[in-house]
């Protein structure tokens, strides 16, 4: 694609402001120089005039130039964005696992280190790329979670507080201050939306979101006893750190929502669970920006699918499971294996049944499962693996007897929704394959070839 000159840009971002475009939803926000406030794109408020109005790419920054947001629109509901950034995969990972609340737990110097690289060079990308620092963005993004709980659940203060990553009351309260310039309780006196009295929460994405090819991948995939899916909704029982728990997340198209009620009882981690859903479902990718980049690559026989979002499994042994399971056997078998896996080995807790944990697997025979002997030994050996391991990611896998580069991508793809995966080896992507001529060169598709992927499984 040809890149574009700023002044392009703020006439492009003019544009999507005054027609609310909600495709650009996340992807920058308006700052009002007469009122100090910063609104998202599709705010409902008058427009003001464009010489009153400054542009950033991300609340943080807006946030850093002094501007609050608005109560109105809340520019802590608004999807978020990554896509701008593009090839920074290394500023992308810190930004996922800071808003997982990895510097909750622990410092700057052990997350640059975990990531590969010194705290000074990782303040340099932040700077470069979002304007702040770590710090700062990890302390903006706890308080955009917290308004957002604020505005739609009646949780008290100190439980929004905990659910936020804050160790107190009172420095939740100093730290949401001054990162938003409106008080917790100034927040909750004004909201006009009538709080849920459940943890229930909406979470926004950028449209097209094609619901429909979603639900037909999942239908086919989805196990008795640990999911659920119906005609606009899907849930799935859960787990995180010894923590169970339940979803249901409700698709809302008029609204470019989804409605999520959650039975999850420890609020500490409430951030990652809501975070891990937004994964799932495939929330922060902007289709409209992947579309301008794939489809100019495709040939004219090819059907392009609008809105395509990336399925994913709840943790990262799940999706290595399946993969494992699905190894060389179709996508029914692989599903029949699964279900008998869960049937199995499933803990049965408060009429739900949860994904077994590695260590149900590592030295269990598995002699109900009817696949060779060494694809049974793969999953104790990825079990005792991630046992010893932990925090090891499927680019780490490769040493396991069993896993090759099919099943790290696979895993990739639907356990970590990583946006540039392409499965060459797949049956269906090889059969797309005809459509295009001898010499297409997938690269050109970087970074967006999971959408290039499951473009060519509809095919």
């Amino acid at each position: 694609m040809t890149a574009i000159t700023d002044q392009q840009q703020t006439r492009l971002f003019q544009q999507a402001r005054l027609a609310r475009d909600a495709r650009f939803d996340g992807r920058f926000f308006t700052a009002v120089k007469t009122t100090g406030i910063y609104c998202r794109s599709i705010c409902p408020a008058t427009p003001p005039k464009e010489h009153n109005v400054s542009y950033f790419r991300t609340a943080t920054q807006a946030a850093a130039a002094g501007y609050r947001p608005c109560l109105r629109c809340r520019p802590d509901s608004a999807p978020g964005s990554a896509a701008w950034l593009g090839s920074q995969s290394v500023v992308q990972r810190a930004m996922r696992l800071i808003q997982q609340g990895w510097l909750n737990d622990h410092g700057l110097g052990e997350l640059a280190s975990y990531l590969g690289i010194t705290d000074r060079y990782l303040r340099q990308l932040f700077q470069k790329n979002l304007g702040t620092a770590p710090k700062h963005f990890a302390q903006y993004h706890q308080c955009l979670f917290a308004k957002q709980l604020i505005h739609q659940t009646s949780l008290a203060m100190s439980e929004v507080a905990l659910a936020s990553g804050f160790n107190s009351v009172r420095r939740f309260n100093d730290c949401f201050k001054k990162m938003l310039l409106v008080t917790p309780s100034d927040i909750r006196r004004r909201s006009a939306e009538a709080q849920n009295s459940d943890l229930r929460l909406k979470l926004f994405y950028r449209p097209p979101y094609n619901w429909t090819a979603m639900h037909r991948f999942l239908s086919v995939r989805v196990l008795k006893g640990l999911e659920q899916l119906s005609e606009s909704a899907y849930g799935r029982s859960i787990s995180l750190n010894g923590q169970q728990g339940f979803f249901t997340a409700t698709h809302l198209p008029t609204q470019h929502a989804f409605d999520v009620r959650l039975d999850w009882s420890d609020l500490s981690q409430l951030r990652t669970v809501v975070n891990q859903i937004r994964r799932v479902l495939d929330l922060e990718s902007d289709a409209e920006h992947i579309r301008q980049h794939l489809q100019p690559l495709l040939p004219i026989a090819f059907q392009w699918h609008e809105g395509l979002r990336l399925p994913g499994t709840w943790s990262l042994f799940e999706a290595g499971v399946r993969a494992i399971l699905g190894q060389q056997v179709s996508v029914s078998a692989a599903c029949q294996l699964t279900q008998q896996l869960i049937d199995e080995l499933g803990q049965k807790a408060h009429g739900r049944t949860y994904f077994p944990e590695p260590a149900v697997l590592e030295n269990r025979s598995l002699d109900f499962l009817r696949m060779p002997g060494s694809r049974k030994q793969t999953l104790r050996n990825l079990a005792a693996h991630l046992l010893r391991y932990p925090d090891s990611e499927p680019a780490d896998w490769a040493s396991i007897k069993g896993i090759g580069p099919w099943t790290i991508q696979y895993t990739q793809l639907r356990g970590m929704g990583a946006p540039d995966i392409y499965l060459d080896g797949d049956a269906g992507v090889k059969k797309a394959l005809r459509l295009f001529p001898a010499d297409f060169d997938a690269q050109q598709a970087a970074p967006w070839r999971s959408y290039l992927t499951f473009q060519m499984w509809q095919q």
